[in-house]
């Protein structure tokens, strides 16, 4: 089995493990053994379905305000949790390859791994969420074949890009690939670094 393989099934075990529930306050119980790397993908996938639900709940026209702003910081500490995951799936990749001789000729990919990654699991819950609206027996034929279509295309993206990170971990392994990995440069978490939040500390 593949990597992309293996946390594609990663990924749905996790979406479906969250809709036994439905719920965006459920607990999470993590099946894998901690501080894996397949427990650091579910984590991430449970994150990624969590906060899907978060964005549909704030899209509802008739939500309160003050619920809204509720939502819409919950979602920013999530996005928060997703940058930090992704950039700890890195370092697992940066510890598996570390020993790997570099070829004269290797190149850097556009993306880290982790990140390409993080691309697969927010496709596997487009792939859940879609696949649902094309079985939906309550709508129009014309919106049925609609979202059949796109459904197509999901999964055809996702074979693409699961033969993209394996592509990329094979060239990695063998010294044609390499990589860096950039931290975190966002300022407006940062209390020292967005203007709204040091004016307001500089004002006490």
């Amino acid at each position: 089995m593949t990597f992309s393989q293996e946390s594609f099934g990663i990924f749905e075990r996790a979406i479906s493990d969250y809709h036994k529930n439905d719920n965006i306050d459920a607990p999470i119980a993590n099946p894998y053994q901690e501080k894996s790397i397949e427990f650091y993908l579910y984590l991430k996938n449970w994150i990624d379905t969590v906060q899907w639900h978060l964005e549909d709940i704030i899209r509802d026209p008739q939500i309160d305000p003050v619920k809204a702003l509720e939502i819409k910081r919950r979602i920013d500490r999530s996005n928060q949790e997703r940058t930090d995951l992704v950039e700890l799936i890195d370092s697992y990749f940066l510890d598996k390859f570390k020993s790997v001789k570099t070829l004269p000729a290797a190149t850097i990919n556009t993306e880290s791994p982790a990140w390409a990654v993080d691309r697969l699991s927010i496709l596997a819950l487009k792939i859940f969420h879609m696949r649902i609206e094309a079985e939906r027996k309550d709508t129009q034929a014309d919106q049925q074949k609609r979202c059949q279509d796109k459904l197509a295309v999901l999964l055809e993206q996702k074979k693409d890009l699961s033969t993209a990170i394996d592509m990329l971990l094979d060239d990695m392994a063998a010294g044609r690939k390499y990589m860096k990995v950039y931290k975190q440069m966002k300022m407006y978490n940062d209390p020292t670094l967005n203007p709204v939040l040091y004016g307001q500390n500089g004002s006490k």
